[in-house]
């Protein structure tokens, strides 16, 4: 029997610490609410109002990123231009910036002592305490995963199947869509995942922008003010499982492709 190097079970403990570090706190946290209080939890018409309106605000973000996103992710894989490195540098700052940095940064283009707040206004665009102002805030922060994660896929393709497509006649858009979109159709999913994966968990923002309506994380967060961990942590769990869920069935339908690894 082949001997293991030492760095191997170094690698072993490593990923053992690792994982007891996930783990041990999402086990607690699934674990210390009753089946009952669950029940209980679920039927309450203000976590399901909370726990809908993050998966529809995050869902909307990671839609409007694939929109407008794919094709700046689509310019910055395939050119090269003077001060890119500084374009790259400003769509990764969502980042970075701290969470109620970002909500106030927004408010404060949105009020009304601004220019674009009062072409708002008189448009009767509301974000303060909207819906629309979620969805704006959750679109901020995640547009950054989603830009990275298709320009890496794109860079993985190819150009010159494009230049081939281009030709035999093909437009720039149309190599675009029947070569270049159907080749990094695995990267734009993972992408919208983590879009809506980092817009899904936002706090700092949201809370900003829009405490009411409630989204899940902003709940959880009041229920853990107003009564403790005892009626915040079933809120939490369900959240949990619904992200599990919607991620593995994210991941299904993009499955890993023989000869297509984007």
């Amino acid at each position: 029997m082949t001997r293991k190097d030492p760095f191997f079970w170094v690698a072993v403990s490593c990923g053992m610490l690792i994982f007891a570090f996930i783990l041990l706190p999402l086990v607690e946290l699934v674990t210390a609410p009753s089946v009952a209080m669950l029940k209980q939890t679920l039927h309450d018409k203000t976590v399901l109002r909370a726990i809908w309106l993050s998966v529809y605000t995050a869902g909307a973000a990671a839609v409007i990123s694939f929109l407008i996103g794919t094709p700046l992710a689509f310019v910055l894989a395939r050119t090269r231009f003077p001060g890119k490195k500084l374009v790259e540098s400003i769509i990764d700052l969502p980042i970075v910036i701290p969470h109620p940095v970002v909500g106030i940064a927004i408010l404060g283009v949105a009020g009304k002592n601004h220019w674009l707040g009062k072409i708002m206004a008189d448009l009767s665009i509301r974000l303060m305490g909207s819906v629309s102002g979620i969805i704006v805030v959750l679109t901020f922060v995640g547009m950054p995963f989603y830009i990275n994660s298709v320009k890496n896929g794109f860079e993985a393709i190819s150009p010159r199947l494009e230049n081939v497509a281009r030709s035999l006649g093909a437009s720039m858009s149309g190599a675009f869509f029947r070569i270049t979109f159907p080749l990094a159709w695995r990267s734009i999913l993972v992408g919208m995942i983590m879009c809506a994966a980092r817009a899904i968990s936002e706090f700092g923002a949201v809370i900003i922008i829009s405490y009411h309506p409630m989204t899940a994380p902003v709940l959880i967060y009041e229920r853990f003010e107003g009564y403790g961990l005892e009626y915040s942590q079933p809120v939490a769990v369900w959240l949990v499982l619904v992200c599990l869920t919607l991620f593995l069935a994210l991941r299904i339908l993009a499955p890993s492709a023989p000869g297509n690894r984007t």
